[in-house]
């Protein structure tokens, strides 16, 4: 994944919309904005009738309060419970069953620009805004927050969630301040191919926000992803320094704690050796919305349990969010 390409015009813009202005953007200069395919849409008015074909996108829209505005979602998307009500829609149907549905908008990322260009292609045609985004860091986030509360109307809420996403974080951040030495964690991305995740990247910043301290920290990027190949030999020369194994579980990754455990060599490692092995869900350290803070707490939890057991859940309630279940 790149990193969101939003021009620092385009956020000023959104920021200069009245906060009360949330359902028409009227000023002298209609703001744009300028996706990750480079596309740039003036936005003259919330759109309305919206199909999201990304998770991350349906959430955040919920999220904002915009759920009323969407008419469509990805088959992938779960969270929140409500968006089964919602009509499903894919990126391998055809161009007439958009057409049929009405949109104003369609929210992609740029794997759907990238694998199925005729089906964007027909929808540009016939008068239907694309918009293509997917950040990669925290920072980037917050700017794709702010795009998605422009695009449907909900400035004032973007800027409130960036606003309480910060607090959260710092209070996170407080909960572990003084201690030392801090937890040593290595982070597997995907197991089978021995990948970590690169500093930098959501999962990372997780990481750090829980307190612990990333021994990957060397990892360098495959292509323009947030994954890093670091191989068994890499791992295994840090084994005594690891005394925490993390993983991701989701689509990207269906290990469990006994593939880690039986992996050939790894019983040297200090974390395997203690049975300190946690997993958390990629949906929750991976994808760029507010769900991040439940698994920055689901990694305290691991790191630091005496501390995060009670502090941890308190933070949440006041963001409005519940804790994620362990994974069993």
């Amino acid at each position: 994944m790149k990193t969101l390409a939003l021009p620092i015009t385009i956020l000023l813009s959104a920021l200069a919309v009245a906060a009360g202005a949330d359902r028409t953007l009227a000023q002298e200069a209609p703001p744009r904005i300028t996706d990750r395919a480079g596309r740039t849409v003036t936005v003259t008015s919330a759109f309305e009738r919206i199909i999201s074909l990304y998770g991350a996108h349906t959430e955040n829209l919920f999220a904002l309060g915009a759920n009323t505005a969407l008419i469509g979602v990805s088959r992938h998307d779960h969270y929140p419970p409500e968006v089964r009500r919602k009509p499903v829609f894919s990126y391998h149907d055809g161009l007439e069953r958009f057409l049929a549905a009405g949109p104003d908008l369609v929210l992609i990322r740029p794997m759907i620009d990238r694998g199925y260009a005729p089906l964007i292609a027909g929808l540009e045609q016939n008068g239907i805004t694309v918009v293509s985004l997917q950040p990669s860091a925290v920072d980037d986030m917050y700017a794709y927050w702010r795009v998605l509360g422009l695009l449907c109307g909900r400035q004032t809420q973007a800027e409130a969630q960036v606003a309480s996403f910060r607090q959260a974080v710092r209070d996170f951040r407080e909960l572990t301040r003084d201690i030392q030495p801090r937890q040593r964690v290595y982070f597997e991305a995907i197991h089978r191919r021995m990948k970590t995740f690169v500093p930098g990247s959501m999962p990372i910043f997780a990481l750090e926000t829980a307190g612990g301290v990333n021994v990957a920290s060397d990892a360098r990027r495959v292509r323009n992803t947030n994954i890093a190949f670091y191989g068994k030999e890499r791992i295994l020369s840090r084994a005594a320094e690891i005394d925490v194994f993390l993983a991701q579980h989701g689509t990207m990754n269906q290990t469990t704690r006994d593939d880690i455990i039986n992996a050939p060599g790894f019983s040297a490692i200090k974390a395997v050796q203690a049975g300190r092995i946690c997993i958390v869900e990629e949906t929750l350290v991976a994808r760029p919305t507010r769900r991040l803070l439940a698994g920055i707490d689901q990694i305290g939890r691991c790191l630091y349990p005496d501390i995060f057991e009670t502090e941890g859940l308190r933070i949440l309630e006041r963001v409005g969010l519940r804790r994620a279940a362990d994974h069993r």
